[in-house]
């Protein structure tokens, strides 16, 4: 499962990849950031969470029950607009076309990486609670489609 998770990943980094020459866009009436904004957001959070997922002590997981996992997980959706990305994965700034080429190199490596972890490596997330590696995945998954659907729906004419 988890080769199949990170294929999928793999996936929308080459669209977000497919998407830098397009970072300046913006429309208001979807968003108030603009596709450069979505990008670099996105790649922050794969490569924040993962360099957590990579320091996580597998032994200590204990699995949790959460509402909003149980809700959210199985639809693969994330409502718009109903919460506050963490300053930590928030673009400050400029956001160069270098910037986000390098962070796509790191995200890809991070995969490499987090690929052969056990399946009770972890990451705890503010809303979601604590993930295993496999909910992990697929919340970056949801995360990723969440802002590339951003991004698509900023690029509609």
């Amino acid at each position: 499962m988890s080769n199949k998770q990170i294929a999928i990943l793999n996936n929308l980094l080459n669209e977000i990849e497919h998407n830098v020459p397009n970072k300046e866009m913006s429309n208001s009436k979807v968003s108030k950031v603009n596709v450069g904004w979505q990008l670099d957001h996105s790649l922050k959070v794969i490569n924040g969470v993962c360099t957590i997922l990579l320091k996580t002590k597998h032994e200590k997981y204990k699995r949790d029950f959460n509402f909003w996992r149980l809700i959210l997980f199985p639809f693969g959706y994330i409502p718009r607009g109903k919460a506050k990305a963490p300053k930590i994965v928030q673009p400050d700034g400029h956001i160069s076309v270098e910037d986000l080429h390098s962070q796509l190199e790191i995200a890809r490596k991070h995969l490499d990486k987090i690929s052969p972890l056990p399946k009770k490596s972890y990451f705890i997330h503010h809303i979601f609670g604590t993930l295993s590696k496999r909910q992990t995945l697929r919340f970056l998954e949801i995360h990723t489609k969440h802002h590339l659907k951003i991004v698509n729906d900023i690029l509609k004419k």
